[in-house]
């Protein structure tokens, strides 16, 4: 259904009607204008993941500390204590983690091996 208000040139609002209202959110009277100005300044952007209270912080040191952050996560989606959208970008993050903990204990055994091999030619 359309929005009933009528604009300045007799012109009804062109947006759909809240269920169960016969006004768009814009024209709802019942909903106030700080709220209305809120809405404006997110920019639609209403069903952004939003966390109720901070989550823990977890120290990432190691890759068995990635197992632990992911466990917690799952366990809080489970939950319901954690949106699922903010829980995917933890899982992403915490596979590049993984792969930043990969390179750089591949380049540790990459410079011992090149201590080892220059050493053993120097002995030569």
């Amino acid at each position: 259904m359309q929005c009933e208000f009528l604009k300045h040139n007799g012109e009804r609002c062109g947006a759909q009607a809240m269920v169960g209202t016969t006004h768009c959110y814009i024209h709802n009277p019942s909903i106030s204008a700080d709220e209305k100005r809120a809405a404006q300044a997110r920019g639609g952007r209403t069903h952004a993941p939003v966390l109720m209270e901070p989550i823990p912080v977890m120290p990432v040191d190691a890759p068995i500390d990635v197992v632990t952050l992911l466990a917690d996560t799952v366990g809080r989606v489970r939950s319901g204590e954690l949106d699922p959208r903010i829980a995917n970008c933890i899982c992403a993050l915490a596979g590049q983690l993984l792969r930043a903990f990969e390179i750089v204990q591949t380049a540790s055994r990459i410079e011992k091996i090149e201590r080892f091999m220059l050493n053993r030619e120097a002995r030569s």
